[in-house]
Formats: structure tokens, C-alpha cells, sequence
């Protein structure tokens, strides 16, 4: 990925020329996240490797998704609401549906059949059950709720915000401390590579915290050349949140998912997708949720609409029935990214309309 840091000072050109193709501008700042995203998944490591277990784990879970949580906090600024729950959902259904649907075809097409841990599965699917039911409950309560008690949603909001923290807290207690052999793979894996050089804890600091800041900056030009990009290229605002900007965002944990598969180290694949879905909706969304009474022009809530709570549980549901044997294969993937194009599908054709609320800011 190390051409593509070309696109930040094109980017950034881009940008200040004002003259230059909103969609273009986009485009440049798209690719040019996927780098500083793949950096900070780098530093992250790095920095793992010199503190412990429960530490490194913590660390991974809060830089894991940092470019996603970076652009969504841009939007929040920008007061695209809309746009911040869809990258939400995005998220969620890209590692659950493309990345291990990908990760599954790609190592299934070497090995025939391929194993994980099955018990660690059930503990994935359970807390994915709880995410998706954090996102029911406020949706359900604004759609049988009267308007005059619309403000009662705010407190319900921010009760089911302090629930996935505390959830999310005691999962990676669970995880890390309590029950970690839950965890252990249990596949044959390929032979083990070299471990990399460690970088020096200044290096790996310095990287991160740069990274970070110019990430910031080019979230700032994606999300300024959002709208207008969406209508010149006839882009409803759903895709462009649950597709593109999901993609961007993950790409470089969707790379390390199908990179492990392709080992035969399915394990680490579902930690790496179905552990950042679980981050997203535990950690990311509640936390966007706090920051929006600072940086938004209204708090934000976790109310997804009747289409975001379909597609969601159905996903999860999917999800759930096709990784219950703890197995896969090349068809497996298939089904999985089959859903996914439905889905991206869906969201292209569904046009951006105040009489199709699909999303409520």
C-alpha cells in the first residue's frame, strides 16, 4: 500500500486548488486514508508487543477501528448525522458479510475445509446479538413512541450507550483475563514466519500520534467533498456511509483478515473481523454518541430506522448460521459476499429523500 501515500498531498492539492472535481477530491482522500489507516495498524502492533496481554489487547481494541472512529468524528463536526449512523452499520456488515465472506473464498480456494474455534464463535455471536439488540431497542422505542415523548428517547439513548461501555469493558475482561483460553486457535495454521523488528516505543508513539493527525486532516476533506461528490456521481448518502466509507475506513484489517485466512489461521480471521464489528457497535458507537453532545450541531442517537435494524439482524442472523459448525469453505464466502452485494445494492438505489427517513439524524 505504500504507493498509495501519494494521495495525500495530491489530496491536499485537491483541496486547496478549490477548483478541482468534488469527486475527485474524494476519491484522493478515499485512497489516501488506506495507508495512514494500514500505518496506524502497524503502530498499534508495535506497540503491543512491549506491554502485556491485557494491555496489548486493549490497545488493538482502541486503535483496531481509529480511522473509523477519526472519519465519523469529522462527520459529527459536520453535522452529517446521518451519514455517521450509516458508516456505524457500514462497518458492522462489511467485516461480518465482505471481509470473512472474501477471507472465506480466498482460503477456501487453497484448503478445502478450514477450522476455528468453535466455542470463541458462540461468544462472538452472542455479543454481536447484544450489539444488534442495542440497536433495536432505541429504534423500536422512536418508532412506537409519540412525538410529545420524543425526548424521553435522549435519556433511553444514553442509558443503552453506558450499558455497550460497561459490555464492552467486561468482554475484553472476559477475553484477557478471566477466560482466554476460549480463545485459543484451534486450527493448523502454516508454518510461522519471521517475527518483524520491533520498533523502537518513541517510533511506534510518534507514528501513531502522526498518523492519526494527518488521518484527521484527510477525514475532513472526505467528508467536505461528501455530499457534493454523492450528488454529482448520483450516489444515495447510505452508500456511499455503508459501503464506501466502510470500506475505506477497514481496508487495511480487511487485507489482515484475508491474509490469515489464506495462512489457514481462521482464527485470527474472525478475531480480526467479527472482534472489530463487536468494537464498533460496543465501543465506537457509544462513544460517537458522547462526543456528539461536544462536536455536533444535536447529540447523536442509535435510533438505525426499520431498514438499518432488517439489515442488520438479518446479517447477524446469516452470520450466525453459516460459522455454527466452526467451518468453512470457498462457498461459504460466497453466500456471505452474496448478501453483501444485496445489500450495497439496496443501499445504491435507495434515494436520499426526507419522504424515505431510512436513517434518522
Amino acid at each position: 500500500m505504500k504507493f498509495l501515500f501519494l494521495f495525500v498531498p495530491l489530496a491536499w492539492l485537491l483541496d486547496r486548488s478549490g477548483q478541482s472535481p468534488a469527486a475527485l477530491t474524494f476519491a484522493a482522500a478515499a485512497l489516501a486514508i488506506v495507508p495512514l489507516s494500514a500505518l496506524m495498524v502497524d503502530a498499534t502492533e508495535q506497540l503491543s508487543h512491549r506491554t502485556g496481554q491485557t494491555v496489548g489487547g486493549l490497545l488493538n481494541a482502541t486503535f483496531g477501528n481509529a480511522p473509523e472512529l477519526i472519519i465519523s468524528l469529522m462527520a459529527l463536526r459536520a453535522g452529517l448525522l446521518d451519514v455517521v449512523k450509516a458508516s456505524i452499520v457500514g462497518v458492522v456488515l462489511g467485516n461480518l458479510l465482505f471481509v470473512l465472506g472474501l477471507s472465506f473464498l480466498i482460503g477456501g480456494l487453497r484448503y478445502r475445509v478450514q477450522k476455528f474455534n468453535r466455542r470463541a464463535a458462540r461468544v462472538q455471536r452472542s455479543m454481536l446479538m447484544l450489539a444488534v439488540f442495542s440497536m433495536v431497542v432505541p429504534s423500536l422505542f422512536d418508532s412506537f413512541v409519540s412525538p410529545e415523548f420524543a425526548n424521553l428517547g435522549d435519556g433511553l439513548n444514553l442509558g443503552v450507550a453506558w450499558v455497550l461501555l460497561t459490555a464492552y469493558a467486561l468482554n475484553l475482561v472476559f477475553m484477557l483475563k478471566t477466560h482466554p483460553d476460549y480463545f485459543e486457535a484451534k486450527g493448523q495454521g502454516a508454518a510461522e514466519e519471521p517475527e518483524a523488528a520491533h520498533w523502537p516505543m518513541w517510533a511506534a508513539l510518534g507514528v501513531l500520534l502522526g498518523a492519526s493527525v494527518v488521518l484527521a486532516f484527510m477525514s475532513e476533506i472526505l467528508v467536505g467533498t461528501l455530499e457534493s461528490t454523492a450528488q454529482s456521481l448520483h450516489m444515495s448518502k447510505a452508500f456511499i456511509g455503508v459501503i464506501v466509507i466502510a470500506l475505506v475506513g477497514g481496508a487495511p484489517e480487511s487485507v489482515a483478515a484475508v491474509a490469515m485466512a489464506r495462512k489457514n489461521k481462521l482464527d485470527l480471521t474472525m478475531g480480526i473481523a467479527v472482534g472489530s464489528s463487536i468494537q464498533i457497535a460496543l465501543f465506537v458507537a457509544p462513544t460517537l454518541m458522547f462526543s456528539s453532545y461536544f462536536l455536533a450541531p444535536k447529540p447523536l442517537n442509535l435510533v438505525i430506522g426499520n431498514a438499518g435494524m432488517v439489515l442488520v439482524l438479518l446479517s447477524v442472523l446469516i452470520f450466525s448460521m453459516i460459522v455454527s459448525d466452526g467451518k468453512s469453505n470457498w462457498f461459504k464466502g460466497v453466500q456471505l459476499l452474496s448478501v453483501y452485494l444485496l445489500i450495497a445494492l439496496f443501499c445504491y438505489y435507495l434515494p436520499d429523500s426526507p419522504a424515505i427517513p431510512w436513517l434518522k439524524p
